[in-house]
């Protein structure tokens, strides 16, 4: 299948949402579909316009200067898909790149489909201003409504977007991938160079450095738990526009900044638990990771830790927006080491179920159905005209 790939970003930028569509292209491009990714041209980066990459122009975007969007007119777009026609045109993000592609899909009557990656409408209330979160859901929804197929990762979410208006949705999961995170990178050099012994407890955040995933409330559990122990240690994992700050006002963290492939496994596995406490991913692979390296999870009862953590067995799962009873799962857990390590087992347990292999290639066959569909009903009304 010709498939024309369409994603504001990807490598070198890091974060799940890059890192996800990376593998899915690989995947996609070795079972043998030609596909064309189009995504915007980083800085340093050389231009491209081939079979199958083009880098438009680029901007950064306002409130994540380190973060670009996609720049092309939808007249541009329809006239690269009228050249090389292909049979699908799937759009990975909501921002000007991907809605050009929606429209001259549309226009031409191309299947075309979408993921529903980030809850931008949600970010909004993090940055001081609240007042557009219906502007930018009623952008989202008659976006991804204009799409044959919204893709999105659990079920709840997909119930959530049903009741404010959302149609076509499909759960489509994520998987984690089991041989680079696991246990066996664990790392006594590692927990050497963080002050932690073999018996002491660290805690881990992996993820952006952003308002909107409430980091503090991790930090302050990390406060709380060094009340009963000085000793304890706590790692936090990224970058982003609030890393100066929160280092200036934590001291006593080890902020290790971006770690890729292997560093990055042995970051996880060489920890003992970790904390997510974003009310605003609709996934969050990172748990999925921490989960498969070996670490027992605190996390609110939402998103992967909805899907993934049975609560009191494989992690500890708290009422959404519960910051207290966040705080006090760490605790419970950082002070109980018997308990700490029977979790950590069973975290590894559940994450070996999520694999990528069958993630995608159940995204694959939907992707095909759709395309399908879509060709039999032009038929469909080529044959009544």
């Amino acid at each position: 299948m010709r498939i024309a790939y369409v994603t504001e970003t990807y490598p070198p930028e890091l974060n799940g949402v890059a890192l996800t569509v990376e593998r899915t292209v690989r995947h996609l491009r070795a079972n043998g579909h030609e596909l064309c990714l189009l995504r915007p041209r980083q800085p340093g980066e050389e231009r491209r316009d081939d079979a199958e990459e083009w880098r438009t122009r680029s901007l950064p975007i306002p409130m994540y200067r380190d973060l670009r969007f996609g720049l092309a007119l939808t007249a541009t777009l329809r006239e690269r898909f009228e050249r090389r026609l292909p049979q699908l045109v799937h759009v990975a993000t909501q921002g000007p790149l991907g809605r050009a592609a929606v429209q001259a899909a549309r226009q031409l009557g191309l299947a075309v489909t979408s993921d529903f990656r980030t809850n931008f409408h949600q970010y909004s209330r993090y940055y001081g201003l609240g007042w557009m979160e219906p502007m930018v859901r009623h952008y989202l929804c008659r976006f991804h409504n204009a799409t044959h197929r919204t893709f999105v990762p659990t079920a709840a979410l997909r119930e959530q977007l049903a009741g404010s208006g959302f149609a076509h949705l499909t759960v489509v999961g994520r998987g984690v991938d089991a041989r680079l995170f696991s246990p066996q990178r664990r790392s006594a050099a590692l927990r050497e160079r963080w002050g932690a012994g073999e018996a002491t407890p660290v805690l881990l955040y992996v993820g952006r450095l952003a308002a909107e995933k409430n980091v503090p409330l991790a930090l302050a559990a990390f406060d709380a738990v060094r009340e009963r122990l000085p000793g304890a240690r706590m790692v936090v994992v990224g970058d982003g526009p609030m890393r100066r700050r929160w280092q200036q006002q934590h001291p006593h963290v080890h902020f290790a900044g971006l770690q890729r492939g292997e560093a990055l496994a042995e970051h996880y596995a060489s920890a003992d638990l970790f904390l997510f406490p974003s009310l605003s991913d609709t996934f969050g692979n990172v748990t999925l990771e921490a989960m498969a390296s070996g670490l027992a999870v605190v996390a609110f009862d939402v998103a992967a830790a909805a899907e993934h953590i049975e609560d009191h067995d494989s992690g500890l799962l708290v009422p959404p927006g519960d910051e207290p009873g966040f705080v006090a799962a760490a605790c419970s857990l950082a002070w109980q080491s018997d308990t700490l390590r029977a979790l950590r087992e069973r975290a590894r347990e559940a994450a070996l179920q999520a694999s990528w292999d069958r993630v995608l290639a159940r995204f694959e066959d939907h992707l095909q159905e759709t395309a399908h569909a879509v060709e039999a009903a032009r038929s469909a009304d080529a044959c009544l005209a």
